[in-house]
Formats: C-alpha cells, structure tokens, sequence
C-alpha cells in the first residue's frame, strides 16, 4: 500500500525527527516569549502599580477585563466563541493563531518534494507500472497528511501541558476537551495546504522549483486575504478574501456546528481543488 510505504520511508529517512524538531523549536519559542509577557502582565496586575492603591479584588477584576479583552480580540468579539473559550489560557489561543500563519509554510517545507522528488529522476514511472497515478498521488498525499496529524498533536499536547503547569486553574477535563477541538481544528486547516503542497510539488520536476513556487502561492493567498479584508464591504475587491484557505480559519473552534461545518467545508473543498488540479498535471505528464 502506497501510503503505509511512503509513511514508513519518511520515518525511517528521519524527516519526521527533524520536522518535529522544526516545529518543536518554533512552537517552544513563541510559547515561552507569550508566557513570558503574560506571567509578567499578571504579575503586574496581582501586585498592584508601584505607588498605586490598587486592591487585591480590583487587580483580580482589572486581570479579568484584560483577558476578555485579548480574547475578544483573537476571536473577533464573537460572544459564542469568548464564553466556549473563556477557560482556556491565553497564552494557548495566542500560540495556536501564530502557529496557524506559519504552518502552511511548515507543511510545504515538509512535502514539498513528494512528487517532484520522484518525477525529476524518473522513479515515479515505477510505481505508475505497479498501481495507478491517482492512487500513487493520493498515497503520498495521506502519508503527510498522516505525520502532520502526529507531529501536530505531539505540539499540541506539549502546549496544553505547558498551560496547565502555568494556570493551576486550568481544569483536566477543560484541557483534553480543548486539545482536541484545537488539535482537529488545526487538522482541518492543514489538510487544504498539504493538498496545496501536492499540487506544486507536481507541476515541477525540480524540487526547488516546486518549494518556491509553493511559497509564492502562501504569500498570494495572504495577499488576497489582506486586501479582502482591509478594503470597504462596497469595494469588490473585498470578494478576494473568499479565495484564500486563511479566510475561513476564524471559525474553527467555534461552538455552533454550522459555522465550523461551514469552515470545514470551505478547507474541504479547497483540498478537493488543489488534489484534482495535482491529479490532472500527473494524468498528463510523460512519466
């Protein structure tokens, strides 16, 4: 089976130890630059100014104000969405939005060469003998997809560790329950950009190439998203946000099953998109 063999050749190629090793280093030290700022913000806030009067139930209630305000602010003042996530830290919800910026950088680094890589030197013309292009295609694509949903939930499962060790407060049952909706809903957002990373990696038969190419689609797609939303809601450019994947990850970790059904539909179908137009180069290429 093509997707259990190319997952144990990445494994044993040991991509996968220094892919986490990667994100690992990334997610450590966003992870402890937030914490930092917010212990020292707390710290603050318990204390009291230097010079100031402040009591210890109004440093409690000035403490509260500003985390709903941070998260009314990562979650766009959606009333659902700050109560579903009032007990999670903030430093986990910060985390998580700037690891979902990164990531699609992340998982081109990580697949970039899944097709190119086996197209370039002719290899691929092996395997196409053995089993059919889409199913060669759809194998390498759910062998990443495979190792990204490990490496993502072994990050994950350290952030929440981290938070719970910082926030005695954090209850274990809020915790696994969140670790899962923000696991899955990383899961959901990845998978459009693997499938984005399959795409690229199959117009080119140069992985170089196929790596540029990827990013200049990201920075496009971020592109798109920026102006979509800086522009009116009378200007048409605003339809530009609706073509970017970025767009529909606000609604991830949201409480109400339509709007995350909407989301998930949105990333489904842009992964749909990226895996036929990936589908079509390989169907047509001279292997």
């Amino acid at each position: 089976m093509i997707w259990a063999a190319e997952l144990r050749r990445a494994v044993r190629s040991g991509r996968a130890i220094v892919l986490l090793g990667l994100y690992s280093m990334f997610s450590a030290l966003v992870l402890l630059v937030v914490g930092f700022v917010t212990r020292e913000l707390q710290s603050q806030l318990n204390a009291g100014l230097p010079g100031s009067t402040m009591d210890p139930d109004m440093a409690a209630q000035a403490a509260d104000q500003m985390h709903r305000g941070v998260l009314g602010f990562l979650t766009s003042n959606d009333s659902a969405m700050m109560e579903a996530l009032a007990h999670v830290p903030i430093v986990v919800l910060i985390v998580y939005k700037i690891t979902l910026f990164f990531l699609p950088a992340y998982i081109a680094l990580m697949g970039f060469d899944q097709v190119s890589g086996e197209v370039g030197p002719r290899s691929m013309r092996y395997l196409t003998v053995r089993a059919r292009r889409s199913s060669v295609l759809l194998g390498k694509f759910l062998s990443q997809a495979t190792l990204l949903v490990g490496l993502v939930l072994i990050i994950d499962l350290a952030i929440f560790i981290y938070a719970r060790i910082l926030n005695a407060d954090f209850a274990f049952g809020v915790l696994v329950l969140n670790l899962l909706k923000f696991w899955s809903a990383t899961i959901v957002f990845s998978l459009a950009y693997v499938a984005l990373t399959s795409f690229c990696s199959s117009l080119f038969r140069n992985p170089a190439v196929s790596l540029v190419f990827n990013f200049i689609l990201l920075f496009v797609f971020w592109l798109m998203d920026s102006v979509g939303q800086a522009v009116s809601e009378q200007n048409v450019l605003r339809f530009l946000r609706y073509l970017s994947p970025s767009h529909y990850s606000g609604n991830l970790l949201h409480p109400k099953l339509a709007e995350f059904a909407t989301s998930g539909a949105a990333y489904a179908a842009f992964a749909a998109v990226f895996l036929f137009g990936a589908y079509g180069v390989l169907r047509a290429r001279d292997l």
